[in-house]
């Protein structure tokens, strides 16, 4: 989903540094990954931060307004929304099309925790 009022990227122009657990030095860019609980723990990128689309008002003092900051969900409608929030209360955030679906439809990396295999879809 797009928005002719919020900036949106395909998941092929994220940095990089997002496919990896370790966020190296000097990083300045954040993805917010704005999913549910259950959602997340089935597989999420490595490099995200996870605060649902729920607690992002009441947890927004968590994210680094220093960084880019990209937001990510499922399919875009949710993260399109926290974009939209965001951008009210003065906070620059770009929208991820597409996802986490299209996340794992581009072949980048995904995480879950223990034993299992993480997947999206």
């Amino acid at each position: 989903m797009t928005s002719p009022e919020i900036p949106s990227v395909p998941v092929q122009s994220l940095p990089g540094e997002f496919d990896q657990t370790d966020r190296p030095e000097g990083v300045r860019a954040t993805l917010l990954d704005v999913r549910e609980d259950d959602e997340w723990e089935l597989g999420r990128a490595p490099g995200a931060i996870h605060i649902p689309m729920s607690d992002v008002p009441s947890r927004v003092d968590e994210l680094d307004f220093d960084s880019d900051l990209y937001v990510i969900c499922r399919q875009g409608g949710r993260s399109l929304e926290v974009a939209r929030y965001l951008a009210h209360i003065g906070v620059e955030a770009v929208n991820v099309s597409g996802g986490m679906v299209a996340w794992q439809q581009a072949g980048r990396p995904l995480v879950a925790d223990g034993d299992r295999q993480a997947k999206i879809y």
